[in-house]
């Protein structure tokens, strides 16, 4: 769509979601707010109950535990070498980044929304679309603010470099807790949107083909055609990314589909030293397994799992894997589940605290695990192999 006025915030986010209603039309949200479960506690840094803004409940992620301050870039990267598989009138495939960087200090500088107003304002109604038991309603997510500083200046010299994918369906926002959290240890952190699966990605303008904000192609009957799309296009992505910043040796994490994905460019791109896999299949969705399962790999890969998720196709192709042998090893979390590995660790018990998703919708997305305990073990674990396998800058 090309228009010859700017659009309002609110133009853009109603055009966004009349496109995801009809994508996602099918899937179950929760239209009503359920009871709050007893014996819950919130995860912040002040009250056990999360503040009420006018626009609801405004949730906390919570604050990086390394000596450094982290401020934050936002990129957008274009590749004219590939179309884009979602959307071929746009011609060219577009890429948001957020680059963190430890700082000397966050001082005068400001903290970092979660999500832009426009993504926030579109995520509230794809909420329950995209994840069912998040609310449609009760919740501020234009009000929940990262711990990185927009803007603040770098620490001088050279830093390894780690690259985070999300999960499918998810934006990268959803992923900034730990991103945060590692680029406060020492590392540059870079957090990829792959725009027509993530949730919603907000461009800082209009092209031909697409409008400022695209939302999710995904639906929930995913066929195995798509699910090949979607990890090939990532992976092209991530390889994209190295190419356009100038990256070499560098590291790579993902959550579920972005697990997978960072495995796979791991087993293809030699510029990756090192692959963290957060409950990714290494198989198609026909059973046929990737490469870097079926071949093994000899650089580090960790396989990161929970006993929640654990089904026998992740057995079947992470097993397959290690049967190589190589510098391979699996952990799995215990009274955890799949989402833990997200930001929604801190966020949803905070909603069932609430009273805005049920005890067992907490348990579906991430687990029974107190966050005071979950998201500390994630962040060591992922933060533990890096340091021995790309040790951050002190």
């Amino acid at each position: 769509m090309t228009s010859h006025h700017a659009p309002t915030r609110r133009t853009v986010a109603r055009g966004a979601l009349a496109g995801a209603a009809a994508l996602l039309l099918g899937a179950t949200p929760a239209l009503t707010a359920p009871a709050a479960a007893s014996g819950t506690t919130a995860f912040g840094p002040t009250a056990s109950e999360p503040a009420v803004a006018s626009g609801g409940r405004v949730l906390r992620l919570p604050a990086p535990t390394g000596p450094h301050a982290v401020g934050a870039t936002v990129r957008h990267l274009v590749d004219p070498s590939r179309n884009d598989p979602w959307a071929p009138e746009i011609g060219v495939r577009e890429l948001m980044v957020t680059v963190l960087r430890p700082t000397a200090t966050g001082r005068g500088f400001l903290r970092m929304p979660q999500l832009t107003p426009g993504a926030a304002e579109v995520f509230t109604a794809l909420a329950p679309l995209v994840r069912p038991h998040l609310p449609a309603a009760g919740a501020d997510w234009t009000a929940t603010l990262t711990h990185a500083r927009t803007g603040a200046p770098p620490l001088p010299g050279r830093r390894p470099v780690l690259l985070y994918s999300p999960g499918g369906g998810d934006s990268r926002a959803m992923g900034s807790s730990l991103a945060i959290d590692l680029a406060s240890h020492g590392w540059t952190v870079v957090t990829v949107d792959h725009p027509g699966d993530a949730s919603e990605v907000e461009f800082p303008d209009e092209r031909p083909g697409r409008d400022p904000i695209r939302t999710t192609v995904l639906r929930p009957d995913m066929d195995a055609g798509t699910f090949r799309t979607m990890i090939d296009t990532r992976v092209a992505d991530l390889r994209f990314v190295l190419d356009a910043l100038g990256l070499d040796r560098v590291g790579l994490y993902g959550h579920s589909a972005g697990g997978t994905a960072v495995a796979q460019a791991l087993h293809e791109d030699p510029r990756v030293a090192a692959a963290v896999n957060l409950e990714g299949y290494l198989d198609r969705m026909d059973g046929t397994l990737l490469p870097v399962a079926r071949e093994g790999t000899d650089r580090p890969l960790l396989l990161a799992g929970t006993d929640g998720f654990r089904d026998d196709r992740l057995d079947r192709s992470w097993s397959a894997l290690l049967a190589h042998g190589g510098p391979v090893a699996r952990r799995q979390l215990a009274d955890s589940d799949h989402w833990v590995f997200t930001d929604y660790a801190a966020l949803v018990p905070q909603l069932q605290a609430a009273g805005l998703t049920t005890a067992a919708g907490r348990a579906e997305m991430v687990g029974t695990l107190d966050p005071r305990v979950s998201v500390p073990a994630v962040r060591k674990l992922v933060r533990s192999f890096f340091a021995r396998h790309l040790p951050a800058a002190r």
